[in-house]
C-alpha cells in the first residue's frame, strides 16, 4: 500500500503506471508475457531513483515466473520509453515484482464458499 508522499512522486507514479500498463498490451511482443497481465500499482522513491511496479498475471506458476522474467528483461527498453514520454530529471529504474494479492483473493472466496457450504449442509442435517 502506498504511503502518503510527495504529490508529485504520486503524479510520477500514476503516469508509469499508465504507460507501462499500455507498452504491456500494445508495443511489447514477447510472447513470455502472458496475456492476462496488468499492473496494480507503482511506487516511486522519494528520490525518484526505482519504481517497484507491481505486476498481476492471471495464469499457472509457470506463466507467471515467465511473464516476470520477460519484464524484468525488457525493463531496460521500458525505461528508455517512459524516459521519452515524462519529463522528468531522473527516469526511474523499474523494479518488477509479482502481485499475488488478486490470487490471494481468490483462495478466500473459495475458503468462504466452502464455509459456506458446509454451513448449509450441517442446517439441513440438524432439521
Amino acid at each position: 500500500m502506498r504511503v502518503l508522499a510527495n504529490p508529485r512522486v504520486n503524479r510520477l507514479a500514476e503516469e508509469i503506471k499508465k504507460h507501462i500498463s499500455y507498452m504491456i498490451r500494445n508495443e511489447l511482443r514477447d510472447p513470455r508475457i502472458a496475456p492476462m497481465t496488468s499492473i496494480t500499482e507503482v511506487e516511486v522513491t522519494r528520490d525518484l531513483r526505482y519504481a517497484s511496479v507491481y505486476v498481476s498475471i492471471f495464469g499457472n506458476k509457470e506463466e507467471q515466473s515467465n511473464t516476470i522474467e520477460a519484464l524484468k528483461k525488457s525493463s531496460g527498453f521500458i525505461r528508455r520509453e517512459i524516459g521519452h514520454k515524462i519529463k522528468s530529471r531522473y527516469t526511474p529504474e523499474i523494479l518488477f515484482k509479482l502481485d499475488k494479492s488478486i490470487e490471494l483473493g481468490f483462495e478466500i472466496q473459495n475458503v468462504i464458499a466452502r464455509i459456506n457450504k458446509d454451513d448449509k449442509i450441517k442446517e439441513e442435517e440438524n432439521e
